[in-house]
């Protein structure tokens, strides 16, 4: 267990606030399988986008978090863009002190996130006990510049560091989580400047309010030293009733540190929250740092990889954002058309196989006096006489027991799609089920 000390100088602790940690709670949803993959358990919370179960691996019994995601939420609400960054993010972080992206899988209405399931909850709710050890700050400090030194050598910027997104696992080993709001490097040009206004008011840095443009990595720094000081101290740095007082403390830079902060811990705190950007401490100055170097060891991160959405990996599979981007309904929406207006392109989810499908297009096909003139195990394609019709069938493994049907066709004279085709294969769209069924 953490060793926990209980004295706050007086201060004013924004830390004793209630917060929920990864005790479960009956959920509607309990018992439930999802995908014939998954065990959903109980409800460990909800936010904005939705829920997160606790749930186990049918196969392994490994324990998952299951974060729920409605896809009516994601569009209607114009969230897709900071889904999709999150995604990005995840799929190109694997490391120990970074909550891992298992897979993702998704229905007629939902999007199923499977994450690493953080088993010690929230680390803030282990400091709303009382202020950390000098040696557990350390501990806890040291796995939080692991993973961020991390991210920044692969460009990943967090810019949201703070306590609420930091989780513990069965080991009380700290797990960084939530990359909604990140930034990746890769997406812009050599010594460009983010501008967005992003991250909580007690972490931001000074630099984003001065609204001068600023570094990813040097923000996520300044976060680290609030982070720490709060370890040390059981309180925020920069605090007030006020917001706009604390954003001129900030600014300022105007912190003190409890009397019990040793003269090493001090000068580092100094250095995480120096004003200037230029002159503020980088990752590898942290960890050739005196205090910071006792008891450090490097930890290696494993290769990095891509999350595929099914189980065969001998298969083509569709990627997240290929997923997010569909229609939600699955239900024959048109999705794209070129400027010569003839080309339809649409889509659905099936249960059925793919030679099923396959089958049953070419089977209408000669029924119509058309010819197949192309055929794979995953695609078809047939065409009318004089070209007047052409119709491309591709099907696409997404779980084990789902598949993703795209259909492109042109047609220049009558309604051949419409009467003849459509209403045969509209038969093998999946019609979602059961208690996961719900936006």
């Amino acid at each position: 267990m953490p060793e926990i000390l209980d004295d706050h100088e007086g201060s004013p602790s924004l830390l004793s606030v209630a917060v929920a940690n990864a005790e479960l709670t009956p959920a509607e949803d309990v018992n439930s399988n999802l995908f014939d993959k998954y065990k959903l358990g109980k409800l460990l919370g909800c936010g904005a986008f939705g829920k997160v179960y606790h749930a186990r691996d049918i196969n392994t019994a490994q324990s998952v978090a299951i974060k729920v995601v409605g896809k009516q939420k994601i569009f209607k609400g114009g969230l897709t863009a900071h889904v999709k960054r999150e995604i990005s993010i995840m799929r190109r972080l694997r490391h120990p002190h970074i909550v891992r992206l298992h897979e993702i899988l998704a229905t007629k209405k939902k999007i199923y996130f499977a994450l690493e399931f953080a088993k010690g909850g929230e680390l803030f709710s282990k400091l709303a006990k009382g202020r950390f050890s000098e040696d557990l700050s350390r501990r806890y400090f040291q796995q939080l510049i692991s993973a961020v030194g991390y991210c920044h050598s692969r460009r990943v910027y967090h810019r949201d560091l703070k306590l609420e997104n930091l989780l513990l696992d069965e080991n009380c080993d700290l797990k960084v989580t939530d990359f909604g709001l990140s930034a990746v490097g890769d997406q812009m040009r050599p010594g460009e400047l983010l501008h967005t206004l992003c991250g909580t008011p007690a972490y931001v840095a000074p630099e984003i309010l001065a609204k001068k443009g600023y570094d990813g990595a040097k923000v996520d720094i300044w976060s680290c030293g609030i982070i720490l000081f709060v370890f040390n101290a059981g309180y925020l740095p920069f605090n007030d009733t006020n917001l706009m007082t604390i954003y001129r403390k900030i600014y300022k830079g105007e912190f003190r540190c409890p009397k019990w902060t040793s003269p090493e811990l001090k000068r580092l705190l100094t250095r995480l929250l120096d004003t200037n950007p230029v002159t503020r401490i980088t990752v590898e100055e942290i960890k050739n740092d005196p205090w910071f170097q006792r008891g450090y060891q490097e930890v290696k991160s494993e290769n990095q990889f891509e999350i595929k959405l099914g189980l065969d990996s001998a298969e083509k599979f569709l990627n997240a954002f290929d997923i997010i981007s569909y229609s939600y309904g699955f239900n024959f929406s048109i999705l794209l058309k070129d400027n010569g207006g003839f080309i339809d392109k649409e889509r659905f989810v099936s249960m059925e196989s793919r030679e099923k499908i396959i089958r049953k297009v070419e089977e209408v096909g000669k029924a119509e006096g058309m010819t197949v003139v192309q055929r794979s195990g995953a695609s078809v394609k047939v065409e009318g006489q004089n070209g007047n019709f052409v119709l491309m069938v591709v099907v696409n493994r997404l779980t084990e027991k789902l598949v993703i049907v795209e259909i492109e066709k042109r047609e220049t004279e009558g309604e051949i799609w419409k009467k003849k085709f459509k209403p045969q294969i509209s038969s093998f769209v999946y019609q979602e089920e059961g208690p996961n069924s719900g936006s």
